[in-house]
This record gives structure tokens, C-alpha cells and sequence, in this order.
């Protein structure tokens, strides 16, 4: 269990104000200060200090957040299980998980599939959202493990490659070029249709697109659509060009509906990756639960 001064801390973390931790915790804020007192005698350090009135974490702090959130997580899922261990559903192993589009929607279901199939004592209760927003809830104890396929801090959560995937760009199967596209300059001219802001499909393009000296400023035009199926069935209608991975394209692609654009100079590769709080207590269990989809993901 907890000590409810670590409760503390995580709520100042979370508000960066005394008063407004102390009232959602429902203490007084000389109780919230006596809490961080506390702490910061037990560790020696201080965990936040002012800067021209506004409260931040010290590096000492954001170690100690980094292991609170995870020590806060694995309690959640401490709790689930000694609650399930007296009951009839003593067997049932729960996980709620996170994937990000692109893998809940088509990387990740065939195995998933296989493995509940294999494994039926196992229940996974899947929140499909972005990059962004699963990283936030796996620090925040929502979640157990991500499987994403954006960037994240390798400082803070632990991880292993779930899968690598080809990244390309798309067009209409029916698109007619004024002349055959060789680099990506060349495709500026085009509409772009991108999904929002924090999802790692649109960050690893972003970042793509800088290492070529280009910005999504420099397409003729923008669309940002935050559904994937939504982009590829406006690609499919020759609506404009998107980035996206092979796996999401695939369907469309051997149905006719939909084209790779070849280009001279873009061959990208990124990977899917299972992700958990680093040092969690069930650490060795997210490895072998990712090991045994990537096992069916491979055979499939």
C-alpha cells in the first residue's frame, strides 16, 4: 500500500500547486506542505523549488515521480489481482492495455485474436487513442502497458519491439501525376491529409519531412482528420496524399483502391513498441505477454 505522502506528492506533480492538491486530496495545505516536508527529509533533497513564483519538479523530484507513477501502477494491478484471487474469477488474468491506431486497428487484432483463443483466462481491455495521450495514461496508472508506435522516453519506460514496419507515403491507385514524383519535394504540391497533433503516425512523418529540410507548411494544402480509416477512405476517393504504415494501407492496396508513391529518396522503417512504466514489479510478465503476440504476429 501507498504512503499517502507519495499520494501526495503525485497530486502536487500533477497540479504544481499546494492548494489545489490539497483540495482535490480534501487536506488542509499546511498538511499537503508537512507531507513534501517529509518526503524531502526521508530523501535528503528537495523535490521542488520556485521559479519566479511557479512551482517545479527538481531532478531529485522527477526521479521520484518517475518511481511513484510506477509504484502506483503496479498497485493498481496488485489490488486487481488479490480481489480477483477470492473470487470465481480467481483464474482470470486482467491487463488494460493501449495501442495506438494503426496497431489496434491493424497490427495488433490477428494476434490478439490467437492469443485469447490460445489463452482464454486471459482478458485484455483495449483503449485505442494516440501516442500521446497512452503515454500520459500509462504514467498515470490507467493502463499497464502501450503498444505504440511513436516516440517516447527510453529514460522512463521500459520497453521491448513488438514489430518493424515500412512507413510510406500513399496515393489513389486512379491518381494521375503531371510526371512520375522522385523525391518528396516533389509531392508538395499535393494535399496533405494528416492525422492530429500527438499521434505518432503524423510525429514520425513531421520528423521525416524535417530530415529532408521540409515542413508541412510547404504542401500546397493541409487536412488533418484524427480517424485513420477516415484518411484512407479519402486518400482512396483522390482526395490528396497521406504517410501512413504499409500495414494500414495494405488492404487498399491489394484491393486496387489504393498506391505506394515510390520515391528515390524515402525508405523509412519504424517500430512498434511495447511499452510499460519502467521498473515495474510485472515487468517480466509485459515482456512475455509482448513476446507471445510478436510469436503470432511473425507465424500469421
Amino acid at each position: 500500500m501507498i504512503d499517502n505522502r507519495i499520494n501526495t506528492f503525485l497530486k502536487v506533480c500533477e497540479t504544481m500547486n499546494y492548494t489545489a492538491a490539497a483540495k482535490a486530496l480534501n487536506l488542509t495545505q499546511p498538511a499537503v506542505s508537512q507531507h513534501i516536508r517529509y518526503l524531502e527529509s526521508h530523501y535528503g533533497a528537495p523535490l521542488f523549488a520556485y521559479d519566479k513564483k511557479q512551482l517545479s519538479l527538481t531532478p531529485q523530484g522527477e526521479i521520484l515521480l518517475r518511481a511513484a507513477e510506477t509504484l502506483s501502477g503496479d498497485e493498481t494491478r496488485l489490488k486487481e489481482k488479490i480481489q480477483l484471487a477470492g473470487c470465481d474469477r480467481a483464474q482470470e488474468v486482467i491487463y488494460k492495455a493501449g495501442a495506438t491506431m494503426t496497431v489496434g486497428e491493424y497490427a495488433l487484432v490477428r494476434p490478439l485474436a490467437s492469443l485469447l483463443d490460445d489463452e482464454p483466462e486471459i482478458r485484455i481491455d483495449l483503449t485505442v487513442a494516440n501516442t500521446d495521450v497512452l503515454l500520459e495514461k500509462l504514467r498515470a496508472g490507467e493502463i499497464d502497458f502501450a503498444v505504440i508506435e511513436g516516440y517516447f522516453h527510453k529514460d522512463i519506460f521500459g520497453y521491448e519491439v513488438f514489430s518493424t514496419e515500412k512507413y510510406i507515403p500513399v496515393c489513389a491507385a486512379g491518381h494521375r501525376f503531371t510526371s512520375a514524383p522522385g523525391s518528396l519535394k516533389e509531392l508538395t504540391g499535393l494535399r496533405l491529409i494528416m492525422r492530429e497533433k500527438g499521434s505518432g503516425t503524423r510525429d514520425i512523418m513531421e520528423k521525416n519531412l524535417q530530415a529532408h529540410g521540409l515542413d508541412i507548411r510547404d504542401f500546397s494544402r493541409c487536412m488533418e482528420v484524427s480517424s485513420l480509416s477516415a484518411i484512407i477512405g479519402l486518400v482512396k476517393e483522390d482526395c490528396g496524399i497521406t504517410f501512413l504504415y504499409e500495414a494500414a494501407a495494405h488492404e487498399g492496396i491489394m484491393a486496387g483502391q489504393l498506391k505506394e508513391i515510390r520515391l528515390d529518396d524515402f525508405a523509412v522503417e519504424h517500430d512498434f513498441t511495447f511499452v510499460w512504466n519502467k521498473g515495474s514489479l510485472y515487468e517480466n510478465e509485459y515482456r512475455s505477454l509482448c513476446r507471445k503476440l510478436k510469436r503470432r504476429k511473425d507465424s500469421a
